[in-house]
């Protein structure tokens, strides 16, 4: 019976641990699409500033 306890704990810690790392791995996406959209912004500026 401990043990059923026991694996419903550590399968609970594990669903958790799997949603935080979802919710990291958005966020880590969102910021690298966000550095792309600027870069492609500077580069627009860098390349009208040239004609």
């Amino acid at each position: 019976m401990a043990q059923k306890e026991k694996a419903k704990k550590l399968n609970a810690k594990q669903k958790a641990y799997e949603k935080k790392q979802e919710e990291n791995g958005k966020k880590v996406v969102m910021w690298i699409i966000g550095a792309f959209i600027v870069l492609a912004v500077f580069y627009l500026i860098f390349v009208a500033s040239n004609f």
